[in-house]
């Protein structure tokens, strides 16, 4: 599959039936494909690096699970194409993954705005992340999401010293209840550089 795509198209899917029958190679595919487009921040937030790929993979379970019909395609498609990068960015799903539902709800109250909170640092150069949301991710207590997407916006130089292995490269969070950083590892900026269109 071409993973560098940036828009997924209807006759891009593949039929259900053909689906069902190939799910389990192609899940085993993904898992592997993710594997260094993950990067954990902290004890509990992780970031799930999107492309044409992974996203083509969602729309199809979406559509698997839910069986909605030839009518729910355009809706995955509104919902999952907006999460692929165009070629200068990089778009990554966060996820808060706590498991204690007590400990959970305290914990998304104390990170309210963390969404606009993440950052990657090239070298010393920063570039800070925007939030790509659907609506109001914070409820009317406060208490933020535990899934946000966020879009990191390159410039042509950026993306050459992200590319280049020599700068140093790190993932940060800069938020007053969770301040973590990680070191970007060479397998995971290769795999992201990908993303990145030659232009």
């Amino acid at each position: 599959m071409t993973t560098n795509l940036q828009r997924i198209l209807p006759e891009a899917l593949m039929p259900l039936d053909e689906y069902a029958q190939k799910r389990t190679l192609i899940r085993k595919h993904m898992v592997e494909l993710k594997r260094d487009r993950r990067l954990a921040v902290g004890p509990f937030a992780t970031f799930h690096f999107e492309n044409y790929e992974t996203m083509w993979a969602q729309v199809m379970e979406m559509l698997h699970i839910e069986k909605g019909g030839p009518e729910q395609i355009q809706g995955e498609l509104d919902a999952y194409n907006p999460l692929i990068p165009q070629g200068s960015e990089l778009i990554a799903t966060l996820m808060l993954e706590i498991e204690d539902p007590a400990r959970r709800n305290r914990e998304l109250v104390r990170l309210a705005g963390i969404e606009t909170c993440c950052y990657i640092e090239l070298g010393n150069q920063r570039l800070a992340g925007s939030p790509t949301e659907y609506g109001e991710r914070t409820s009317a207590d406060g208490k933020t999401s535990s899934v946000h997407w966020i879009r990191f916006a390159f410039t042509a130089t950026l993306r050459q010293q992200f590319a280049n292995p020599a700068v140093p490269a790190l993932l940060g969070i800069a938020h007053p209840a969770y301040g973590h950083i990680a070191v970007i590892p060479p397998s995971t900026r290769a795999a992201l550089s990908k993303d990145f269109s030659a232009s």
